[in-house]
């Protein structure tokens, strides 16, 4: 018989000990929600320059195609040139689309 309030007690002071451990977790979560807040703001920083990073190489994948794109156009005119005129493209053009590619 006496082992049954020896076990309540037992668990009654279990009780006590875990939910003070739970009230200081939440004093505490309280007091610095500043360093919850800059975890939080870190993440987004993270997440903002990867998606940066992402953009730059899309953007360097577009100037690398729009200069191939260029290059073929001005491939095309020398041809049509060739073929309409029987001569070549001429330097001004061939200048021309040179130094937009240097840009």
């Amino acid at each position: 018989m006496t082992s049954r309030p020896v076990i309540l007690v037992f668990l009654l002071l279990v009780l006590i000990i875990t939910s003070q451990f739970e009230w200081k977790q939440q004093i505490e979560a309280e007091a610095n929600p500043t360093s919850q807040k800059t975890q939080i703001t870190d993440k987004e920083e993270l997440i903002k320059e990867k998606i940066i990073l992402s953009q730059e190489k899309s953007i360097q994948q577009l100037n690398e195609l729009v200069q191939s794109l260029q290059l073929q156009l001005l491939h095309c005119r020398g041809n049509n040139n060739t073929i309409h005129n029987s001569e070549n493209p001429s330097s001004d053009e061939i200048t021309q689309v040179e130094e937009t590619l240097q840009d």
